[in-house]
């Protein structure tokens, strides 16, 4: 392989670091198309992810800018050379894809390319997509790139060594996007997870309050005859009742929507379910937040994961009449904090005994993050757990 500044051992160990950094599918498949560009001194690069319907459902490309990407239209069909990779599932090196015979033509924005070097990436027998270079950079002696310098003989820039080194990163691009795409399904589940129980809480608040309303309507029924006066009492408390099931009712409707961290942020987010808890549950559950700003997806996921965890801890078995969260602003990350006046737990001993009470996962989802996790707790002086995370 090559020796250029570029294709030396730690280039190759810097794209691959940094295409496993990333948890999002689309985060994974700009840090793929920026690193093979990077890496193989190439003007373009792109990678497709095809759909089922003959289009893709993603395409990502670097080289061009928003305005030209923006003028060149919508997303380009499996075709021609694109649709060579991905249904025969070979590599393509050539000097002038113009001159191709797959060759269809592109939009009239569309940047002109020559030499091309392409490959599928593969799952086994899945192909995840078409990644592509185009216009290999040859920098002269003390000169800047110049796509426009001779090619070497045989025409095309791209070498058989960038080709092998091409393969290289599409393997572990294949498993960068398998670990991303494990990630997002993971995160669709707990969805769905934290919507059951969301439906739960609310179910049982709005049983209590029709089991109230029940109770109330047949004392007024039983009292009309004989104490008319106190029968009107107990109809004004069944109007109240009805009244706050109602309300229930609609903040299930609104509550049990799709979770929207992703777009409403963390705090509104953490507010919008703590409403939900404090109205289900006879505890004062509270919320307060202070100059947080966004923070990196992954940490802002966990820190939701370890409020969630620490509320039902507090709710279901500690029996506290309070519990209080507050999220801070430190330095360029944050501070989650769940204090509860419950009746506490000596945590060593709950480590012997093996009984977790969540701790486990709270501090899986910490480290995850590169945060910290601290448990305060003690038997009759309620709990706090304290998270903070660095931010980005």
């Amino acid at each position: 392989m090559s020796k250029g500044p570029r294709s030396g051992l730690s280039a190759v160990s810097t794209a691959l670091l940094a295409m496993s950094r990333h948890l999002e599918v689309r985060d994974v498949l700009k840090t793929i198309v920026a690193s093979a560009r990077e890496l193989l001194d190439a003007e373009y690069a792109a990678l497709g992810v095809p759909d089922d319907h003959g289009g893709f459902a993603q395409f990502v490309v670097d080289g061009v800018s928003d305005a030209q990407w923006k003028a060149i239209g919508p997303l380009p069909r499996q075709h021609g050379i694109l649709a060579a990779m991905l249904h025969e599932a070979r590599p393509e090196r050539l000097a002038d894809v113009r001159e191709d015979p797959r060759f269809e033509g592109w939009p009239s924005a569309h940047p002109d390319m020559s030499d091309f070097l392409g490959l599928p990436i593969r799952d086994g027998d899945e192909i995840m997509g078409a990644l592509f270079l185009a216009n290999k950079l040859r920098p002269a002696e003390g000169n800047p790139p110049d796509p426009q310098s001779p090619r070497p003989e045989g025409g095309c820039g791209f070498t058989e060594d960038d080709e092998e080194l091409l393969t290289i990163l599409a393997q572990h691009a294949a498993i960068a996007l398998t670990n991303a795409r494990l990630y997002e399904r993971s995160r669709e589940l707990t969805i769905v997870e934290e919507r059951s129980r969301l439906a739960h809480e609310l179910h049982d608040a709005v049983s209590q309050k029709l089991f109230s309303l029940r109770l109330t309507a047949q004392a007024a029924a039983a009292l009309v005859d004989r104490d008319p006066a106190r029968a009107k009492g107990e109809l004004q408390q069944v109007a109240a009742l009805a009244a706050e099931a109602a309300d229930e009712l609609r903040a299930a409707v609104v509550e049990l929507r799709p979770a929207a961290l992703d777009e409403d942020g963390l705090v509104a987010t953490l507010r919008t379910q703590i409403q939900v808890l404090d109205r289900a549950h006879s505890a004062r559950v509270t919320f307060d937040s202070c100059g947080v700003r966004a923070l990196p997806a992954a940490q802002e996921e966990a820190m939701l994961r370890v409020a969630q965890e620490a509320l039902h801890n507090a709710l279901r078995h500690s029996g506290a009449a309070r519990v209080d969260v507050t999220l801070e602003r430190h330095g360029p990350g944050a501070v989650l904090r769940v204090t509860d006046d419950g009746s506490g737990f000596e945590p060593r001993a709950t480590r012997r005994a093996g009984r977790h009470l969540g701790l486990v996962s709270m501090r899986d989802r910490t480290n995850g993050v590169a945060g910290t996790l601290t448990v305060e707790s003690a038997p009759g002086k309620g709990t706090t757990i304290e998270m903070e995370v660095p931010g980005g």
